[in-house]
């Protein structure tokens, strides 16, 4: 494995929920444009790659900074394709025609648009810094915790999640009495080539938890629109970055 950081962007067409959901507009600008301006507002990411399928979602990709030195096969671009396969793909496309491939490769996904730079630079130190440590994910609290959540017998009786207790009022207490449990999002995940490469995994067994803020991710119509009221209420250095590079 050679030096670097490297950024990785998936944006497959063909897009279900929304029609190319990845070039959706929010705040004027396509959904990628905003993981591809975050990571080149990085310090510790040197490129960014977008991997696709579209000749389309290439040309966009590029008119926003993002590399594209190849498209990803279709047997790899279906609805049932994991991330593992596009990663694989891409550590072995670099491999074979540059020679060298970046040990760390960062996770972005369009569908979650709003990051701050500094909190890549942070994932990437943290997985750095644990050699042991196979991959990394974020994720962020739960407001509630389900260890408080019931299920509901065949008999229509509650009974405890994880255990047939039907004695409830244990689960009374505040939610500070249980252990903090953590959503994954889609902020940023950062995985090693070498273990990409080595193993049929992607994360693999020592996954360190990057615990990331709040992040409203996009698969409906009704999250985009959230969006684009939180864009307009609070604003984003990425699209003042946007705005200050390319008039929509």
């Amino acid at each position: 494995m050679s030096g670097g950081v490297i950024a990785i962007i998936p944006a497959r067409s063909g897009s279900k929920s929304i029609r190319d959901k990845n070039l959706s507009l929010l705040g004027g600008y396509p959904l990628l444009a905003y993981s591809i301006v975050a990571a080149k507002l990085s310090r510790r990411i040197e490129r960014v790659l977008l991997s696709t399928d579209s000749e389309l979602y290439a040309e966009i990709g590029r008119r926003y900074g993002a590399e594209v030195p190849f498209l990803r096969p279709k047997e790899f671009s279906g609805d049932k394709s994991n991330d593992r396969e596009f990663m694989a793909h891409a550590i072995t496309w670099l491999q074979d025609h540059e020679g060298g491939v970046p040990e760390f490769w960062v996770h972005l996904r369009p569908t979650t648009p709003l990051r701050d730079p500094e909190h890549l630079d942070a994932a990437v130190a943290m997985l750095e810094g644990r050699p042991e440590a196979t991959a990394l994910r974020s994720a962020h609290p739960s407001p509630e915790s389900p260890f408080k959540w019931f299920r509901r017998s065949d008999e229509g009786y509650l009974m405890a999640l994880t255990t047939d207790d039907t004695h409830l009022d244990s689960f009374n207490r505040p939610r500070q009495g249980y252990p903090m449990v953590f959503i994954p999002d889609g902020y940023v995940d950062v995985v090693r080539a070498s273990f990409v490469l080595r193993s049929s995994l992607l994360h693999g067994d020592r996954v360190l938890g990057f615990e990331s803020p709040f992040c409203t991710e996009v698969d409906s119509v009704e999250e985009l629109e959230l969006l684009e009221f939180q864009l307009r209420k609070h604003g984003s250095p990425l699209l003042d970055y946007l705005k200050l590079h390319w008039k929509n």
